[in-house]
């Protein structure tokens, strides 16, 4: 009964641009979308498409969508449908986009070390996140939330929607390079929040 009342809050507020309601949405689903789009993506595509950048454009198709009251979902499964299904048709796009005669991925040489395929891509598929491992999550993202500026929250929001450094740049009022350097630095402040 609880957990149906926290969908019905998420979904209002995911159509009405809450951000607390987007980053829930982006901590609860975003692992198992980036090993979805992982195990669709080959070791040669993977040398050209970034799962996890797959997975930024889908939630921004997604948050722009269901602001435009263009889902109909009812249930953390649906929820779960329209992104995966989302995530499926991009990996189609990118794989459709590399593969054209003029810039077929299968005609170039893979190299020794791009070529191991990690299990743990296809772990993230497996289950769901524990409670305690989304709780663990949510901390710790707060944390660093809690060490950045205005302008760097505003900036790791953006990403989380699905916004590209060059899409980020402009809304912020700074350079691609600064953005990435912001980025970067929200990278390490989370690897080290994980490590400690």
């Amino acid at each position: 009964m609880e957990e149906s009342k926290s969908f019905d809050e998420l979904r209002d507020g995911l159509r009405a641009g809450d951000s607390d309601a987007a980053r829930e949405l982006f901590t609860r689903f975003a692992t198992r979308l980036v090993g979805l789009a992982r195990s669709r993506l080959d070791t040669r595509l993977r040398q050209k498409v970034d799962p996890e950048d797959v997975v930024q454009s889908v939630y921004k198709s997604f948050f722009r969508r269901a602001a435009d009251g263009q889902f109909d979902f009812q249930t953390w499964n649906s929820l779960w449908t329209i992104l995966a299904v989302i995530t499926l048709r991009k990996c189609g796009h990118r794989i459709e986009y590399f593969r054209a005669a003029c810039r077929d991925v299968r005609r170039e040489q893979v190299s020794a070390a791009n070529s191991d395929d990690s299990l743990a891509s296809f772990e993230a598929i497996a289950r769901e996140p524990e409670p305690t491992e989304a709780a663990e999550l949510t901390e710790t993202l707060e944390r660093v939330m809690q060490q950045l500026d205005d302008r760097e929250r505003q900036i790791l929001m953006l990403r989380l929607q699905g916004y590209s450094t060059t899409e980020i740049a402009p809304l912020v009022h700074r350079t691609d390079r600064t953005v990435r350097l912001v980025l970067e630095r929200i990278r390490k402040l989370l690897e080290s929040e994980r490590d400690a």
